[in-house]
Parts: C-alpha cells; sequence; structure tokens
C-alpha cells in the first residue's frame, strides 16, 4: 500500500512540475511553488528530480535543489531501511 502511495504521489509531482513548466512558457495562472515544495516533501521527491531534469525547470533555484536532493536522501534511506 505505501509503495502504492509513493508511486501515485511521484507521478502526480512529476505531473505538476510538466504543468507549471507549460503554463510560465504561455504566460498562465502557475502552481505555486509552495505546492510544487509540499509535493516533494510528502513523497514526491524522485518525480520532482525527473521533471526539473526533464522540463528543464525550476534548475536555477537553489532552494528547489535543495529540498529535492534532502527529500530524495531521505526518502532513499526510509526506502532501505524497511
Amino acid at each position: 500500500m505505501l509503495t502504492n502511495y509513493f508511486i501515485a504521489i511521484m507521478l502526480i509531482t512529476f505531473t505538476a512540475w510538466g504543468v507549471d513548466k507549460y503554463k510560465a512558457r504561455n504566460k498562465q495562472w502557475r502552481i505555486p511553488e509552495k505546492w510544487l515544495l509540499g509535493l516533494t516533501i510528502i513523497g514526491g521527491s524522485y518525480g520532482a528530480l525527473a521533471g526539473m531534469l526533464i522540463f528543464r525547470h525550476k534548475i536555477r533555484k537553489t532552494l528547489f535543489w535543495i529540498v529535492v536532493i534532502i527529500s530524495c536522501i531521505v526518502y532513499t534511506l526510509l526506502i532501505l531501511n524497511n
């Protein structure tokens, strides 16, 4: 069940980063940064990392790199310890 949660939140996070990039290019209403960071923290870290690299979105913002990398490390450690 926990695996399904992580898969779902990663897909949602990845999609959110892609949608936000699309909206940024088209000068539309954007997804708030706190939502992108929140999705990252609650388990979507790998989706966020993939979104950053594939969509080239938020790659110049140090805060996003720090949050995504720390979240990836934390969730990797949690997965390895279970």
